[in-house]
């Protein structure tokens, strides 16, 4: 492991160096983003090494003479680690051209650091091997990431974005530290291992306790209340981050509490498989209603979240089914989709974050008309687009068509599990035909027409740094899609080291699988390339004018007349004005020479409506009453400091 931990030094060694160059603004950023790139590089080597030809690696430090820090890459730590270093890799070139405000310095280095602190705790999170590891891992990632959603700290709504995540972070802390706290009082260990030992009813608790701490983290529906505030307040290449990776650390822990408590009940399985169909459906419903891009994609993080959960649902439900085919295909398309979607979302972000640098705005119905400007960011959001909604020949269609086949395996079954299986794939074509409704909104409303307002006018794509991660993750998609051979394997060398006792599966079948989708994918960009070139052998030496659309009979067409976002998803919000009630404001149009009117609107999130009340609410109360601690006098804090360790003397 020595070769992760000098990696991840260099990452850190990124993040401190600028603290001491802030007089020399460009090379300030040049230092740090060499040193988080290459550091995150060398990082990626190692755990594909790890991955794909090493067995696992461990390594145990001493911390005050009294716990171990262990750690620990086997083939699912190494698998999360491949994203995680090669979104940060991307993300860090992207930030150098996105962070280009000298005025700004101060603020830019502070960002630097704690986005290698984050970079550097998300790996030691899937590398723990311990309890006090886990958690000591995991507060850093939190404090680190909500320091980083704050970034912009004068704007009164980022604020209010990063105690929201400060709030939900550390409550769901709390039911870690409780399914933490159970394991060790019946084990008596702060070894995952130990917790195999546990009796069936505690095993359970346990799990519902860390279901709903990391499924806090990842932004599991009720508990994603967070999320669509956090990564609109973030910079772009930092919502990337926490969008593409920093969320899975929780299907990372709920992936791995369910394989050290050794339980195959159907009872995990079901639990996973319905906050899957739910978060998934509700996620993209809210997301159509989005006016933001920032927001929009944020809700397509809770999507996703949804379709992984659905993914491992029916492999945990496989598993105890004692079908082992659909354990695999059900656990390999929800593992790769964490690979998939950290790709393709982290895509979408740094287009977004293009978008709303050059325009100054990220409101939808502000802009149109960009590809006009902005090739290669239209084609590449584009690309993104087309992955997020499933569909072939890109890398979403890949896990998807795994979750797929799995869930058809579980139809096979009886009683509870066929109805859950049958209600999975249902969902997951719902999921499917709601994201390319969404996503339509967004590329014929941001990229298409014509500018709706002087913001979207005039604009230009400058910055190499930023757009070429966008042509890197642009082409993975399409890699992956087209290829997925080789991403498949890692999924399933991934899910390997979850003991899951269905013992080793031939992998004959699905390197059938992958082989079918290459030959279709190929077939489809062969015939698309023919077509390509047919119709520019035919249009060669022709005069090609340009001239006004068709106006249907106008004969002064204005940008007003355009569908906007709103519109365009009104007819399907009206279908789930249940699950999102609408908010309308449009005053009545009165008389013969009716004045300027207008129209607003504002999909509800349930869950935030009520979550509110119940937890943020609370807890921003107990902390109001606090107040009188932080008072401003240096020697009371002294005191405060003494008493705390006098009583921990106690204990010790």
């Amino acid at each position: 492991m020595d070769l992760f931990f000098i990696s991840l030094g260099i990452i850190m060694a990124g993040g401190v160096l600028p603290l001491f160059l802030k007089q020399h603004f460009s090379f300030m950023k040049a230092v740090s983003v060499f040193g988080i790139a290459a550091g995150c590089l060398l990082g990626l080597i190692n755990a594909g090494r790890n991955l794909l030809i090493a067995g696992n690696a461990s390594a145990s430090f001493d911390y005050l003479n009294a716990f171990s820090l262990s750690f620990t890459i086997d083939s699912l730590a190494a698998f999360f680690l491949v994203a995680i270093f090669f979104v940060s890799f991307l993300a860090a070139i992207y930030s150098f051209h996105y962070m280009d405000k000298s005025e700004k310095a101060q603020q830019t280095m502070v960002n630097y650091l704690f986005f290698s602190l984050l970079i550097v705790s998300m790996a030691l999170v899937v590398c723990a091997s311990n309890m006090i590891t886990f958690m000591l891992a995991w507060e850093i990632m939190s404090l680190s990431s909500f320091f980083l959603v704050i970034n912009d700290y004068q704007k009164p709504e980022n604020r209010k974005a990063g105690y929201l995540y400060f709030v939900f972070s550390h409550v769901g802390a709390m039911f870690i530290f409780s399914a933490f706290g159970l394991m060790y009082g019946f084990s008596g260990s702060f070894g995952f291992e130990s917790a195999a030992a546990l009796p069936e009813s505690v095993k359970i608790i346990v799990f519902v306790l860390a279901f709903i701490g990391f499924g806090s983290k990842a932004g599991v529906f009720p508990f994603h209340v967070w999320l669509p505030h956090a990564h609109p307040a973030a910079p772009s290449h930092i919502s990337a981050v926490m969008s593409g990776v920093m969320i899975k650390t929780g299907i990372y822990g709920i992936m791995r509490m369910y394989s050290v408590l050794g339980s195959h009940t159907m009872i995990f399985g079901e639990i996973v498989l319905i906050a899957g169909m739910v978060s998934g459906i509700l996620g993209v419903v809210y997301a159509l209603g989005q006016h933001d891009l920032k927001r929009l994609l944020a809700y397509h993080s809770v999507e996703n979240i949804g379709i992984i959960l659905i993914g491992l649902g029916i492999g945990m439900i496989g598993v105890a089914a004692g079908r082992p085919i659909m354990a695999v295909l059900g656990f390999t398309g929800g593992l790769l989709h964490v690979l998939n979607h950290s790709i393709f979302k982290s895509l979408l972000f740094m287009g977004a974050g293009m978008v709303i640098r050059k325009t100054g705005t990220g409101t939808i119905d502000a802009l149109g008309g960009l590809i006009k400007n902005m090739k290669v960011t239209g084609i590449t959001f584009l690309i993104g687009s087309l992955a997020i909604s499933g569909l072939p020949p890109f890398n979403g269609f890949v896990s998807e068509f795994f979750i797929y086949m799995g869930g058809f395996r579980g139809v096979a079954l009886d009683r509870t599990a066929f109805g859950l299986s049958l209600l999975g794939i249902v969902s997951l074509a719902v999921i499917g035909g709601l994201a390319l409704a969404c996503f339509s909104k967004v590329v014929g409303v941001v990229f298409q027409g014509e500018p709706r307002s002087a913001a979207a006018k005039n604009v230009d794509e400058k910055g190499p740094a930023m757009l070429l991660p966008m042509l890197v993750l642009a082409g993975a998609c399409i890699l992956i899609g087209v290829y997925p051979k080789v991403f498949v394997l890692m999924a399933v060398k991934g899910i390997g080291s979850l003991e899951l006792g269905y013992g080793r599966i031939p992998l004959g079948h699905f390197i059938e699988l992958t082989g079918n989708i290459t030959r279709a994918a190929s077939i489809f960009f062969g015939v698309f390339l023919f077509v390509l070139a047919l119709r520019t052998i035919a249009y060669r030496g022709k005069t090609i004018t340009r001239s006004g659309t068709w106006g249907c009979g106008f004969t002064q067409p204005t940008v007003k007349m355009q569908y906007t976002g709103t519109s365009y998803a009104a007819s399907i919000l009206e279908f789930f004005r249940s699950v999102a009630p609408l908010d309308e404001d449009h005053p009545p149009i009165q008389g013969r020479f009716p004045a300027k009117t207008h129209y607003r609107s504002h999909v509800n999130d349930v869950a935030e409506r009520y979550m509110g009340n119940i937890i943020v609410r609370p807890v921003q109360w107990v902390f109001d009453q606090l107040r009188w601690i932080q008072h401003g006098d240096i020697h009371l804090y002294i005191g405060y400091i003494l008493l705390t360790i006098v009583v921990l003397l106690f204990f010790v």
